[in-house]
Formats: C-alpha cells, structure tokens, sequence
C-alpha cells in the first residue's frame, strides 16, 4: 500500500462526501439529549451506520452505539468515538424547549466526524486494504448531569457506571482495542487550530444531605435547626479554604443547592447540595477532597446540624498518549501550518476520556472554528470546514498510517504503553 496516495484518495472522497458529513451533525443538533437518554440520537446514528454497510451494529452502554468497519477481523483494533449526549442550556437558542438540552460542547459535530470517517473508509474502499478492524463508537452519557436519574439506572440494574466510557471499560468492552481517538471542540477559538497533548482535570462528584430540624419559620424558630443555614455555613467555608489550594493543582469546587427546604414557614429541615471537587492530579484530588469534606462537615457542626457526604462519581485526568498524538499531529500538519498547532493548552473541564486514557493509548485533540464558551448559550460552530472536515480528514488518515503495514504502528504504540503501564 501507498501510504501517501491512499490518503489522498481519502480526503478526495471527504470532500465529495463534505455536504453529507456536516448533514450529520446539524441532525444530530436538532435532538440534544442529555447522558444515558440519548434514544433519538442513537436510532439515528444507528440508522446511518447501516447505510453506510457497517458490520455488527449493536448497542453499547445502554444507549450507545458500537459498529465496525469489517465483518471480522484478526490484529489490531482502532476505535474511533464520538460523543452523543448534550448538555442542559436552556437559554441556547437551538435547545430543546421542553428539556432545555442543547449540544453546546459540540458532541454533534464528533458524531458527523465519527460517521464521516466511517463513511470514507468504507466508501473510498480503503478499509477493505488496512490490516486489523476499526470501530466507531457512539458513546453516551460523558457529561456528568442528571446524576438521579442515573442512580435509578443503577439501582434498576441497567447500568453499573455513572458516565458511558467508564460502563464500556467496567463491561471490558476496550480490553481488545490497540489505542483510540476523538477530537473535541475548542470553545472561543474560531480560526483553525489543532491543540495537541491537551490534559484535563479529575474530580470526584459530591451529594450532599444536610439534616436539622423542622419548627415554626414565624413563631418558633428557636425550636428549629436550619439545614439551609448549614448549608451556607459549608459553602462558606469552603470559600474559606480556596487560599489553600496551590494555583498549579488548579483546584476548582463548585456548587448548587438541588432541594433548599419544603415550604417558606418552616425552618427547613433537609437540604440537599451537590458538589464537584477537580484538580489536576490524583494527589490534589485527594487533598482538595479532604479539605472540602472537613469545611461541610465543621460548619454543619457549628450550626448543630447532622450531614452525609456521598461520594458518587469521580473521573480521571486525562493523558494524552505521546506516540499516538505524533501519528495524528503528522496528519494534521497536511492541513496546518505549525503555528496553527498548539500543545500544552490544557482544558479546565473534566472528561471521563480521562478514565479511558488509563486503559489504552487515546488521544483527544481539540480543534477551533467554535465560537462562544463551552456549555454557553452562545456557543456555535462558525466553520463546519474546520470543526468537521479537517478533523475527519486527519482521523482518516491517522487510521490509515495505524493500520497500513500490517498494524504496524498500532502495534507499537499499544506495545509501548502496555510496558509503560506495567512498570508503574
């Protein structure tokens, strides 16, 4: 195989097929649902996969979907994966009305990628020539929201994790895989770039009751506890302790109050809060986690309240394996200048990616030609050439140069990491 031509041959066929792959991604647009509900989305792109001549269709982590690129084969395997779920944004004028879901985080233009490149791999006839299997991966379920409703999923038995690639590792659905890639938005970046070797925070996701006791708000007070003044007491005192957290740990906590009491005239009696810790590493997770238990747990005592802290989901930092984004970074330099390739900008948000980088060679690079702010009502992609044919055309070709030679190079780089994991 001719590397170079079958790659050319490759971006030919993305650019025939251009209007059809952003096609994808304004319908998956039209139908945001938020992790684990992604029913509509998924029956589409379920749909499109059997069009395009997919081999064993099946869903995976309840409301994903997971197809391949051959009927069987034996030696390496890529997956490629893109994300279904939205996010709430009531305010986005293109969210959903009733529900307030809209794709603000651009998980609809990683489905237009994923279908894309599935697309141009089976219809340029280039998968038939490439060694080993791809899969495409529609995941559910990475924005970490709607906690109840998975907790029900959880005690109903039809799940066992709370976000989609942590139920895919926990069910060993990766275990076979030789690395895995996605690429994701790059919010108030609308010129072209690639940002390459990006890490992200970990965090441990927080609920939080806060028990006192009910009494007359008007005519008996004294007689009552105030959960919801414990409540404050601990946000308080968490806001207390963030000169503690060193800047390079980049420690963040945050809050909402989700039930702030009953009725107006009554000291309430039961508040409930849900909090996320993040930090950069492990260690920081840890201390910052420790400190904001000890700050709830203090100021509920001052206020002679009771409290549960419950810890009900946590995700991974995310590392970029080096080898894997060189291969993809290559690629991206056909279409890129070098200043136009950023490394080291890292994302302040937490992905469950991160869990899976811990399992296997991944990358997710994120790309420009977004407008507006991350999960913003005001968050848009400007240009589709950028947000979705570029990275289609990249991925396309990082699959070929895995794939080509027998596997070579995912061999490798599943070899490399697998020695790196074992030593640590």
């Amino acid at each position: 195989m001719n590397t170079e031509e079958t790659k050319q041959r490759a971006f030919d066929c993305a650019e025939m097929l251009k209007d059809k792959i952003i096609a994808y991604g304004e319908q998956v647009r039209k139908t945001p649902e938020l992790g684990y509900r992604e029913e509509k989305t998924a029956a589409f792109v379920e749909a499109e996969m059997r069009k395009i001549g997919l081999f064993n269709i099946r869903r995976a982590a309840y409301t994903g979907v997971a197809a391949d690129l051959k009927p069987e084969a034996d030696g390496e395997r890529v997956c490629v994966i893109g994300e279904l779920d939205a996010v709430i944004t009531p305010d986005c004028p293109y969210a959903n009305p009733q529900t307030g879901a809209a794709h603000t985080c651009g998980h609809n233009w990683q489905i237009a990628q994923l279908l894309g490149v599935a697309r141009v791999l089976k219809e340029s006839g280039i998968g038939g020539e490439l060694s080993g299997n791809v899969t495409f991966l529609a995941v559910p379920a990475e924005e970490f929201v709607d906690l109840d409703y998975r907790e029900e999923l959880i005690r109903a038995g039809k799940i066992r994790k709370m976000s989609g690639k942590q139920e895919l590792i926990g069910s060993g659905f990766f275990k076979d895989y030789s690395c895995a890639m996605m690429v994701h938005s790059e919010p108030k970046h609308p010129e072209a770039a690639c940002f390459m070797d990006c890490k992200s925070l970990g965090f441990v996701a927080k609920k939080v009751r806060f028990i006192g006791k009910a009494a007359h708000a008007g005519g008996a007070p004294h007689e009552g506890i105030n959960a919801l003044n414990a409540a404050m007491a601990a946000i308080m005192c968490i806001h207390t302790m963030r000169e503690t957290f060193r800047d390079e740990d980049r420690v963040r906590v945050h809050t909402i109050i989700t039930k702030g009491g009953e009725l107006l005239n009554i000291v309430p009696a039961e508040v409930l809060m849900e909090t996320q810790v993040r930090a950069a590493t492990p260690e920081a997770l840890r201390d910052a986690c420790f400190k904001v238990d000890r700050a709830i747990r203090g100021a509920t005592y001052a206020m002679g309240a009771e409290v549960e802290i419950r810890d009900v989901g946590s995700y991974a930092p995310l590392a970029q394996d080096r080898a894997l984004g060189e291969l993809f970074e290559r690629n991206a330099l056909r279409f890129l200048s070098p200043g136009q390739i950023y490394h080291g900008t890292d994302m302040v948000g937490s992905t469950d990616m991160g869990d899976l980088s811990l399992e296997l060679p991944a990358i997710q690079p994120t790309f420009g030609g977004y407008e507006g702010g991350a999960h913003a009502a005001d968050f848009r992609s400007v240009d589709e050439q950028i947000t979705v044919l570029l990275p289609t055309k990249i991925m396309c070709a990082t699959v070929i140069d895995l794939l080509c030679r027998g596997g070579e190079q995912a061999r490798e780089i599943r070899t490399a990491f697998q020695k790196k994991k074992t030593t640590h």
